[in-house]
């Protein structure tokens, strides 16, 4: 099979069913697609057509007889469900143990070493919801310009500042300081910035979140790739992900439509080799805040884009649609769920069938690699690459 492109582009968080160990994380019976599904607002026909509800598992979609794409479910083999160790698990790494969290905040001792290289004090240092901690603390920051630090169930330290009080620009230089912090026992997936302003006198966060996360711990399929002499094209928050390892080029987004328009500006330049794209609002906007109905309506507006994509493609190109993790809207939690994750390719090459249950995230990775007949692994999973017949050269 001889591709030259390959658009691999990540719905974050559209999980499609709860896996074997949700139980494991607090996620029995988590579903992201049927919640959405349920809401009454999804229509997704290209979705649909290209064989969703063909996937193991996947009844909220109506299956169609004959799909247009090769689909499966993928189960995640990483010991974590977040935006770092899914995208990492994407592109090779398996996180054996998952990465630090703070159910009862960062350890004093993190916190006053921050204090100290910040010059701010800090408020908060709890898990919290980001719109909420903003409601709950944005007076007193503003009175006093303590950063506001928190957390989640996922591992992170997130730093909230509103952009009159602590400019981006320093804001971002104290998450670089928090970066540097927090390596080794406390190496944390990602440090966040989360701006926000006042809108009709109300605090709402901006679109300028930055995130800054850990250097892949060992070799991905990026950097070999890169390695190879192919281009790696990031755009939205795939470069901040890796820390820039592997990327060749990169371009931001503020939402899912920017991150469309990209990638579809992407498809229509000349190179060989990934263009990788996460499509973050799923998760942020809707998933984390139970927005079930808004959750439909932006896969809604990627559905509407798919068309154009299946247009631009040509002979030797490959796009690849999957997820990093679940993010039920529905369920009692508004953190991330332990769910399959769906994985659509389509091309001229590939030919339509339903590929069943694959076994690891990393098989993804493993596919581009082998297309493009670079290594990052002597034990690359190959089992995505097995069950679509595809050999390395």
């Amino acid at each position: 099979m001889k591709i030259k492109r390959v658009f691999l582009t990540v719905l974050d968080s559209f999980g499609i069913g709860a896996e074997p160990d949700a139980h494991l994380f607090g996620d029995v019976g988590a579903n992201t697609l049927a919640s959405i599904k349920a809401s009454g607002a999804l229509n997704i026909p290209h979705l649909t057509e290209m064989g969703l509800g063909c996937i193991d598992g996947v009844d909220a979609i109506e299956g169609v007889n004959a799909p247009k794409a090769a689909v499966a479910r993928i189960q995640e083999k990483s010991m974590g469900k977040d935006t770092t160790v899914g995208h990492w698990e994407l592109m090779g790494i398996v996180s054996e143990r998952p990465l630090p969290t703070y159910p009862c905040g960062f350890p004093d001792e993190v916190i006053r070493e921050f204090e100290k290289r910040t010059g701010r004090g800090t408020l908060c240092n709890l898990p919290y919801s980001g719109t909420d901690v903003i409601r709950d603390y944005g007076d007193e920051h503003i009175k006093t310009g303590k950063l506001i630090v928190y957390t989640s169930a996922d591992s992170v330290f997130q730093i909230a500042a509103h952009e009159d009080i602590v400019p981006l620009s320093e804001l971002y230089r104290y998450c670089e300081i928090a970066r540097e912090l927090l390596v080794g026992e406390h190496g944390v997936g990602r440090i966040i910035a989360r701006p926000f302003t006042t809108v009709d006198g109300q605090y709402k966060r901006t679109a300028n979140r930055h995130d800054y996360s850990l250097v892949p711990p060992s070799k991905t399929a990026l950097a070999a790739l890169k390695e190879g002499g192919y281009t790696v094209k990031s755009i939205g928050k795939i470069y901040d992900i890796f820390a820039g390892d592997g990327i060749t080029e990169y371009e931001y987004t503020h939402s899912n439509t920017e991150g469309i328009r990209l990638t579809l500006e992407a498809m229509k330049k000349d190179f060989t080799g990934l263009c990788f794209t996460n499509l973050v609002d799923f998760d942020m906007l809707y998933g984390h805040r139970q927005d079930a109905v808004g959750y439909a309506t932006a896969m809604n507006e990627f559905d509407a884009a798919l068309p154009k994509m299946l247009d631009l493609l040509r002979e030797d190109d490959l796009l690849i649609i999957t997820a990093d993790h679940g993010c039920d809207p529905s369920d009692q939690s508004t953190d991330h769920t332990r769910e399959y994750i769906p994985l659509i390719i389509y091309g001229k090459a590939v030919e339509p069938k339903n590929l069943g249950t694959i076994l690891g995230f990393d098989s993804v990775g493993a596919l581009v690699c082998t297309l493009f007949g670079v290594k990052y692994s002597e034990n690359m999973n190959t089992a995505l690459c097995d069950a679509l017949g595809i050999q390395a050269e």
